[in-house]
């Protein structure tokens, strides 16, 4: 029994620490967009449901010999493919479709060998099943998921911080190795084990014809029992449609919850990782044995979340704290697949039957995978993804619960009726007073009118997600005023300022928005904008006047900031804005070691990087202030807080430069403030960074 078991687990580890590591490596490439961990999940997905395929294929269709001799095969080829370091030949030149890019980037650097560890669960569960027919086979799914949390939850606290992502890559594709020793080992047993007299119960695919006793074992006491499929009768259609349906809404929830939450804070391991770990958790549980799930215990508890996450939807336009947010839409998942999975264990068939189970489950995540993170950003033109699958969780729930006590099921109709309100509003809000929405890989952006046209103070404003991203008055004679974060008081205008006192000024900025910094251009200056997504350029240019209007020279480069610079030839900016964000969620890579190296490459001796860290969850100026100390620079702190009725939002910029007596400029007498300090903070590089140190 050891060598299944010690294949199943290090098989389940290395499927599921592949997934961090690889969406790491590639992240920078894409913009540091949350989308890209998305889009991996939709490959994982999708590569697990083609190895399950495979998996109840070669089970059905092949006997035990074949079956190791071609697996055995397979295995052997997907070493060719170590170690899983992504060729620079797949970076982005800045005009392709970033999910297609990203899906064959994985597929050329860890297809085969992701494609073999996805079929190990259900195919060396057979092989069990085969020579102990009277053993307990799903604990080994139990068993698979728990590996994979260890290596989800060990990811971001063992191996991201003080590993090397290159190392990490070597090390694990020596563990690939030890796996396929192992995967070969446990081919070899089965085969001894089914030439034994015992197992002449076998049917041709070399499963038992029947289930041992423990094949119930664990089943929610509230389990349907006309659904269960656990006595050894070939499962119908019914029941392979409803494993296909609650496998789909736990990946649905986990794909949309996980857009939800890293959109609005930041696209970081940590956060990709969380919701995954509490769905994972929730599989462990479920299919353990030990009854953790119990319909009558879940049922409030499911419904007062769902209530809550609906209610939690609309109110984002008052913007929810950071620790009501995560913490809500993290238990709501947890329970919410605690739902889902629970259901999925009690309809589960016997061990004859579980690569057909597996398949199953493994079609409808993909299919959840496919409709968050293809889909809906073609679909949609916002992020109504998780309002959707809220209602449909709550239609499930009152499915199930349809024969259940009156009082039960009223609840179960009252929560639909509460969720689709609040969905309903959650949109309307959205969509009632945009003059503009669109979505795509990028995010989604929402131009909007505020006051009427009469009004000296109305405005065109541009959100993305639900953070302002600039704003243009839309009277004639104040069109060309400066606004939102980049007033004369602001630390770029600052810096801007300071710099144009010597003359022409050539000035770059990553992150276009509406292009109000196109408003401080001078005859004889040059504005070089870089901007990842092209909706936002053409919006900023249909939308808005600043570049147009400008009396500078204003140039615009489509693709990743940080890629462009690295290409170019030096630019000699005097001042070099870094202001990307995804709505609230910074792209960690344009603040690391590595970025301010590009940066200072492309600056003048004297010239300035103004970094953009107002942030309503993170404390980003010791970031930048331990960078700058760490290269040997000069980093003032610009907290800006404007009076009376101007149309500026207060701001926090960290101004770096070569010059040491930055501080001492008559621009910024007066103006600046101390840093923070946070003990233990690292300066922050592509390999490493520490959220949990810069929470506010």
């Amino acid at each position: 029994m050891a060598i299944y078991a010690a294949t199943i687990f290090v098989s389940a580890f290395i499927l599921f620490l592949v997934q961090p590591l690889m969406a790491k490596q590639i992240l920078p490439w894409f913009g540091g967009s949350a989308a890209v961990w998305t889009t991996c999940m939709v490959f994982f997905q999708v590569a697990l449901l083609v190895g399950y395929a495979y998996a109840d294929a070669s089970i059905r269709w092949f006997k035990p010999r074949t079956q190791v001799i071609v697996h055995g095969a397979l295995v052997v080829l997907s070493l060719a493919a170590l170690p899983i370091i992504p060729d620079a030949a797949w970076k982005p030149l800045g005009d392709e479709d970033p999910t297609w890019q990203i899906l064959g980037l994985l597929i050329a650097t860890i297809g085969m060998p992701y494609l073999l560890l996805s079929t190990t669960g259900p195919l060396v569960q057979a092989w069990f099943a085969r020579s102990f027919p009277d053993g307990t086979v799903y604990r080994l799914f139990a068993l698979s998921n728990f590996a994979s949390l260890l290596a989800l939850v060990g990811y971001p606290f063992l191996f991201e911080p003080w590993i090397p992502t290159r190392t990490q890559t070597w090390i694990w594709s020596g563990a690939y190795g030890l796996f396929a020793v192992l995967v070969v080992a446990a081919a070899l047993q089965s085969l001894r084990s089914s030439a034994r007299p015992d197992a002449s119960t076998a049917h041709p695919g070399g499963l038992p014809e029947k289930a041992g006793s423990n094949a119930n074992a664990g089943a929610p006491a509230s389990a349907p029992g006309p659904m269960q499929a656990n006595d050894g009768s070939p499962p119908g259609a019914a029941h392979q449609l409803s494993w296909l349906i609650f496998s789909a809404l736990g990946s649905y929830l986990l794909l949309g919850i996980s857009n939800h939450i890293t959109i609005n804070v930041a696209s970081i391991p940590f956060l990709w990782l969380l919701p995954l770990t509490l769905y994972l958790i929730t599989f462990i549980l479920c299919f353990e044995g030990r009854g953790w799930y119990s319909r009558r215990v879940f049922a409030l508890p499911l419904f007062a979340l769902l209530a809550a996450m609906a209610w939690g939807l609309h109110a984002e336009g008052e913007v929810l704290p950071i620790l009501v947010e995560i913490p809500l839409y993290s238990a709501g998942l947890f329970v919410c697949c605690m739902f889902a999975h629970g259901e999925l264990a009690a309809m589960r068939p016997a061990p004859r039957w579980l690569t057909r189970f597996y398949l199953m489950l493994s079609l409808g995540g993909a299919i959840g995978g496919l409709l968050v993170g293809i889909v809906a950003p073609k679909l949609f033109s916002g992020y109504w993804e998780v309002g959707i699958g809220l209602i449909a969780t709550a239609l499930a729930a009152l499915w199930i619960v349809r024969q259940a006590a009156m009082a039960l099921r009223l609840t179960a109709v009252a929560v639909v009726c509460v969720c689709t309100v609040y969905v309903w509003l959650y949109v309307d809000s959205m969509v009632s007073d945009a003059r503009l929405m669109s979505r795509n890989f990028y995010g989604s952006l929402r131009v909007k009118d505020e006051g009427s046209t009469t009004d000296r103070d109305a405005s065109r404003n541009l959100l993305h997600g639900v953070i302002l991203h600039g704003k243009q008055f839309l009277a004639p004679a104040r069109q060309n005023e400066l606004t939102t974060y980049y007033g004369p008081t602001s630390g770029v205008g600052r810096a801007i300022a300071l710099r144009q006192r010597q003359g022409p000024v050539k000035v770059g900025v990553i992150g276009l928005g509406t292009g109000t910094l196109a408003a401080w251009g001078r005859p004889g200056d040059t504005f070089r904008f870089y901007e990842l997504d092209p909706d936002v350029i053409e919006v900023a240019k249909t939308h808005y006047s600043f570049l147009r209007d400008s009396k500078a020279s204003i140039e615009t480069v489509t693709g990743d900031a940080r890629l462009q610079l690295e290409r170019e030839p030096e630019q000699g900016f005097d001042v070099l804005v870094i202001d990307a964000f995804s709505s609230d969620s910074i792209p960690v890579h344009l603040i690391t070691r590595e970025a301010l190296a590009t940066y200072l490459r492309q600056l003048k001796p004297q010239g300035i990087v103004a970094f953009h860290v107002t942030n309503r969850f993170l404390k980003l100026a010791p970031v930048v202030a331990d960078l700058a100390r760490e290269a040997g620079l000069h980093a003032v702190r610009v907290f800006d807080r404007p009076e009376g009725d101007a149309p500026f939002n207060n701001t926090d910029w960290v101004l770096v430069s070569r010059n040491p007596a930055l501080e001492r400029e008559p621009a910024l007498q007066g103006a600046t403030a101390a840093f923070e300090t946070i003990p233990g903070l690292r300066p922050w590089t592509d390999d490493y960074s520490a959220l949990f140190r810069v929470l506010k």
